[in-house]
C-alpha cells in the first residue's frame, strides 16, 4: 500500500472514537429532543435519559405539574413527530408545544399534544423569582424555597382546598373561587392515586406542591381535568403530566382554517358561538368566560369538531353558589402570586365581568376573520350587520346575546351536511339538532 494510503487509513483510525462519538451524541439528542423518524420505526435504543428528564422539566418537580405519563416517556409510548426531524441534535426549546404520537399497546398510535405552561424563557425568569424570594443565589433549590413559604405551610395543615388558600393567586379560574368549585379541582386532581374526595387526606406534600404550582402558573390542565370533554366540556381530553409539560388530544389551531371554504367557515363559526353559550348557560351553573381571546385558544379536530385548545385564560364564576371572595391585602400576595408575570396588587371584582364579554371579544377578533368576503352579498351583508352589533362593547348584554342568537340563525343552512364534518355526520340528515 502506498505511503499516502496508509497515511489516510491512520487519520481515520484516530479520528473514529471521535465520529462514534458525535454519532451517538445525535442520536441520543435525537430521543431527547422531539426527532424521532415515524413511531412505527422508532428503534428501541435504550438512552440515557438525563437529557429527557431536564428538557421536561423533571429537574424541578415538585415545582411542576405532575408525573402522571412519565413512565410512557420512558417506555417510548410518547414519540415526537418525525416532521421535527430537521432539528437532530437542537432542541427547539421555545416551541410551546410539539406534535407526537401516543399508544397504549405500542401498535395502535394516535396524534397528541406536548405543551408547555409556560414559555421556556418565562420558565426561567419565574425560577430567578423564586429563588430571588429567599435571597438565594440564580440557582436555587426551587422547590425548597417554596416549600417554605407561608402559604405552602397552611396548605400542609389544610384538610380541605378553600378559597383563603388560593387568595392572591393571578388565575382567572381563581379570581372568584366557590368552595363548590375548589372541591370540583381536589375531587378531580388527575395527579393523584387516589382522587374523588373533596378532602385533600390523600395528597402527600408533594402533590399538594405540584397542585399549587399549577394553580399558580397555568390552571389549563385542571380546568382539562374538571370539565373534562368526556362530560360534554368544549375541552381536549387531559392524557397526563410529565414535568412541566401535559399531554392532550390533539387539535389543529383555528388560524389554519381562516381561508376555509365558506361552508366549513359558517360551520366553525357557528360552533364557536355555540361553545360561548355552552360556557354562559350549562346544566352546574357555571358561568365561563374570557379575559382575552386569540385564534390558538381554540382548536379543530379531524373530525371536524370545535374545541377550546388553550384554557388558560378562561376564568369561572359559581352562579349557584356564589362567590367566597376575601378582600384582597398585601398579606394575600407571595411569591406564588408573581410566577408569572409581575405581582398584581388588585384584581377587578367579579360582579363587574358582563355577560357578553366573551361574544364581544370572539366577534370583534376571531369571527371577521372566518367569515368576512366568503358568502353572496345579501348573506354577507346581514353576517357583517350581525357582527358589528356583536362586537360592539357600547351595546347591553341583551343586545349583543341577540346579535349572537341572530348570526347562528343566519349561519345555520350555510352549513352542508356531508363527511368532511364527521362529528354530525350522518346525524344531520335525520335531525335538525345538526
Amino acid at each position: 500500500m502506498e505511503p499516502q494510503a496508509w497515511a489516510e487509513v491512520a487519520a481515520i483510525h484516530q479520528r473514529w472514537p471521535a465520529l462514534l462519538l458525535l454519532w451517538l451524541s445525535a442520536l441520543h439528542c435525537s430521543f431527547s429532543s422531539q426527532a424521532s423518524p415515524p413511531p412505527s420505526l422508532v428503534p428501541r435504543v435504550r438512552s440515557s435519559y438525563n437529557l429527557g428528564r431536564t428538557f421536561l422539566g423533571l429537574d424541578k418537580c415538585n415545582a411542576c405539574i405532575g408525573t402522571s405519563i412519565c413512565k410512557k416517556f420512558f417506555k417510548e409510548e410518547i414519540r415526537f413527530d418525525s416532521s421535527l426531524a430537521s432539528y437532530l441534535g437542537l432542541l427547539p426549546q421555545d416551541l410551546p408545544s410539539y406534535a407526537a404520537n401516543y399508544s397504549d399497546d405500542s401498535k395502535t398510535w394516535r396524534p397528541v399534544e406536548i405543551s408547555r405552561l409556560l414559555s421556556k424563557y418565562q420558565n426561567e425568569i419565574s425560577d430567578r423569582r423564586i429563588c430571588a424570594s429567599a435571597s438565594a443565589p440564580k440557582t436555587c433549590s426551587i422547590e425548597r424555597v417554596l416549600r417554605k413559604t407561608r402559604r405552602f405551610q397552611k396548605w400542609l395543615q389544610a384538610k380541605r382546598l378553600t378559597p383563603d388558600l388560593v387568595q392572591g393567586l393571578a388565575s382567572p379560574l381563581l379570581r372568584c373561587p366557590s368552595q363548590r368549585l375548589l372541591d370540583r379541582v381536589v375531587r378531580r386532581y388527575a395527579e393523584v392515586a387516589d382522587a374523588g374526595s373533596i378532602f385533600m387526606d390523600h395528597f402527600t406534600d408533594r402533590d399538594k406542591l405540584r397542585l399549587l404550582y399549577t394553580l399558580a402558573v397555568n390552571t389549563h390542565p385542571i380546568l382539562l381535568q374538571i370539565f373534562p370533554g368526556a362530560e360534554g366540556w368544549p375541552l381536549p381530553k387531559y392524557l397526563g403530566s410529565c414535568g412541566r409539560f401535559l399531554i392532550s388530544s390533539s387539535t389543529r389551531p383555528l388560524q389554519e382554517f381562516y381561508n376555509a371554504s365558506p361552508e366549513q367557515a359558517a360551520d366553525l363559526a357557528y360552533q364557536l358561538l355555540g361553545v360561548l353559550e355552552s360556557l354562559r348557560n350549562n346544566d352546574l351553573n357555571y358561568f365561563f368566560y374570557f379575559t382575552h381571546v386569540e385564534a390558538g385558544m381554540f382548536g379543530i379536530f379531524d373530525n371536524g369538531h370545535l374545541f377550546i385548545r388553550d384554557a388558560s385564560a378562561l376564568g369561572v364564576i359559581d352562579k349557584q353558589e356564589g362567590s367566597q371572595v376575601v378582600a384582597l391585602a398585601r398579606e394575600n400576595q407571595d411569591i406564588f402570586s408573581c410566577l408569572v408575570s409581575g405581582c398584581q396588587v388588585q384584581l377587578p371584582s367579579c360582579d363587574t365581568i358582563p355577560e357578553k364579554q366573551s361574544l364581544v371579544l370572539v366577534c370583534q377578533q376571531l369571527l371577521p376573520q372566518l367569515l368576512q368576503g366568503k358568502f353572496p352579498s345579501p348573506v354577507q351583508k346581514d353576517i357583517d350587520s350581525a357582527l358589528t352589533q356583536c362586537s360592539d362593547y357600547a351595546c347591553t348584554d341583551p343586545e349583543v346575546l341577540r346579535a349572537s342568537s341572530r348570526l347562528k340563525d343566519i349561519l345555520r343552512p350555510l352549513r352542508t351536511c356531508d363527511p368532511r364534518f364527521a362529528y354530525r355526520y350522518p346525524d344531520c340528515k335525520y335531525s335538525d339538532r345538526f
